[in-house]
């Protein structure tokens, strides 16, 4: 599946996954592929990415880090995200 990753300033990551984990308003959930369109708020929390080939943007690469769960990490304050069509785009703050 697809993510893409966007905050204010600019784009942050774009590229295949195989798994998202985010923080949701609610409690954290996971998307894996072909899953159920969504649209949810996301709270203050970190993103986890799962990709075979993980490369952030120029302007991204400094905010994401790799956690004892060997997936890429994403600190946020809060966002939204939106999943269709096997795409997941999330914008955050």
């Amino acid at each position: 599946m697809t993510l893409e990753i966007v905050s204010p300033e600019a784009k942050l990551f774009s590229g295949q996954v195989t798994s998202v984990t985010v923080p949701g308003v609610d409690g954290e959930f996971q998307m894996l592929n072909h899953h159920a369109a969504i649209v949810s708020i996301l709270a203050k929390g970190d993103i986890k990415i799962e990709a075979v080939n993980f490369t952030a943007t120029k302007e991204g690469e400094a905010k994401f880090f790799v956690g004892a769960d060997k997936k890429h990490h994403l600190s946020i304050t809060s966002g939204t995200l939106e999943m269709n069509d096997n795409k997941i785009i999330i914008l955050v703050d």
